[in-house]
């Protein structure tokens, strides 16, 4: 790869994020972790969902917020010491039964008992690097922080992309819907959208399949075979089942 051929995502930090996420990381060259921007309540920056035989279920990680003044995610902390405790216990009592808990039980266990900072977005990095780790995705991760980028929405990030010295932004589709393309090109930077759609379903343990989840669902149910149904690895699902 040449610096003129380098592929850059930007996305907010999240909580234990879900499968797509990661083949956004997969596909780029550097990920940027987006985190000294507004703090959104009720969003994936601090939560993410599960599959429990009640249905879905929200782990959400509790935090401080200051009411209507202006909070960077970055600046966000935990509100409660023992949250890591109650969704470690959370998540072993709902995924112990999976075909592949116990291949990876204890790394997530660990990971839960070293998730001792108040720091939001140390806590989401802490998780993504493990499940990058897990996956086999060799992607440079830094944060947006890093590069002390100025301006306002897509200012900001033509900004990022320059300072990392991108040829491409990659985003999620949603992005399309406010997006000023034309900042991008005037800047020399190519624009990708990347598909979320058509992923393969994968046996998990209770019925109605919902995609929607933590990736940790798809890891725990079929293990070393999770890349094989998500989308930028170059495999094919052999079958149906896990």
């Amino acid at each position: 790869m040449t610096q003129g051929e380098k592929r850059v995502a930007i996305v907010q930090s999240n909580y234990i994020p879900w499968k797509g996420y990661f083949d956004l990381i997969n596909t780029v060259d550097e990920f940027i972790v987006y985190d000294d921007v507004q703090y959104t309540r009720r969003d994936w920056r601090n939560r993410n969902r599960i599959r429990t035989p009640r249905g879905v279920a929200w782990l959400t990680i509790p935090v401080r917020v200051k009411g209507r003044y202006h909070q960077r995610i970055d600046e966000t902390r935990v509100s409660d010491p023992n949250w890591a405790k109650t969704h470690w216990k959370t998540i072993q009592h709902n995924y112990a039964a999976a075909p592949h808990f116990s291949g990876y039980g204890e790394r997530f266990e660990a990971a839960y008992r070293g998730a001792d900072s108040d720091r939001l977005t140390d806590i989401n990095r802490l998780f993504i690097g493990l499940i990058c780790e897990i996956l086999g995705i060799a992607t440079p991760i830094t944060s947006s922080s890093d590069y002390g980028a100025g301006g306002r929405k897509t200012e900001r990030l033509v900004n990022l992309c320059l300072g990392a010295k991108a040829a491409e932004y990659v985003t999620g589709p949603a992005a399309k819907a406010y997006l000023d393309e034309r900042a991008f090109r005037d800047a020399g930077i190519a624009i990708s959208y990347i598909d979320y759609s058509g992923y393969p379903e994968y046996q998990q343990r209770l019925p109605c399949f919902e995609h929607a989840v933590t990736v940790l669902d798809l890891i725990c149910n079929t293990g070393s075979r999770a890349r094989s149904y998500m989308k930028t690895f170059g495999q094919r699902v052999a079958d149906g089942g896990a």
